[in-house]
């Protein structure tokens, strides 16, 4: 096999090599890839609702870190606790049957739950904010404003005047809806620290 090599003429050895390495140089490359938030399509919830069933995760290629300031929320979080109206809410209220998957990669995230998928930009501007449809018919059109404020996912409904928050408290997530305080817990929540961007870049938040 040596001897035919060195028989051949050298333009076919340099174009047999080529071959031979190309392909794994290539793979290589592919598998580090990196991927960021802006290059993977805006998702929106499907006429009607998904159903009983979620998608599948949104920003699961993605591998940009998210922005310095933002509370790592990804998860999928069931109710744990709930007040209305500064008051405990009733074992069977339909609360607890509530789950939501939260993605995160730069400063976009994506929750989704309830029926509905809405994907976001955290930067404060209305053009990268929510735009789709409200859980409560799947038709209403709804424009939400995102912003991360010193370590909160702030939404701001566009038009309505009220503010819906979540955030980190230890291994809990407080989800703060209208006239409803909400604690959520993850099964699948990792710490993800190292897979921030240092504080030194600043935020992506807005006030």
């Amino acid at each position: 096999m040596l001897q035919t090599f060195h028989s051949l003429r050298p333009s076919l050895r340099i174009g047999l090599l080529l071959a031979l390495l190309l392909p794994a140089c290539g793979d290589g490359d592919s598998s580090r890839r990196e991927v960021l938030a802006g290059d993977i399509a805006i998702a929106h919830t499907p006429p009607g609702g998904y159903g009983e069933m979620m998608p599948a995760p949104i920003l699961a290629a993605c591998t940009e870190p998210l922005v310095a300031g933002a509370p790592d929320l990804r998860g999928t979080w069931t109710v744990v606790a709930a007040e209305r109206g500064g008051r405990p809410v009733e074992p069977n209220d339909p609360i607890f049957e509530h789950v939501q998957r939260i993605e995160q990669c730069g400063d976009r995230l994506v929750v989704t739950g309830g029926g509905v998928v809405h994907d976001m930009r955290c930067d404060g501007t209305v053009e990268n904010g929510v735009h789709d449809v409200a859980a409560a018919d799947f038709t209403t059109p709804i424009t939400v404003v995102a912003t991360y404020e010193d370590g909160v996912h702030v939404l701001r409904p566009v038009g309505i005047g009220v503010e819906i928050t979540r955030r980190r408290e230890a291994d809990e997530m407080i989800w703060n809806y209208l006239n409803m305080v909400v604690r959520l817990r993850s099964d699948d929540y990792v710490d993800h620290d190292n897979s921030r961007a240092p504080e030194s870049q600043g935020s992506q938040s807005s006030s």
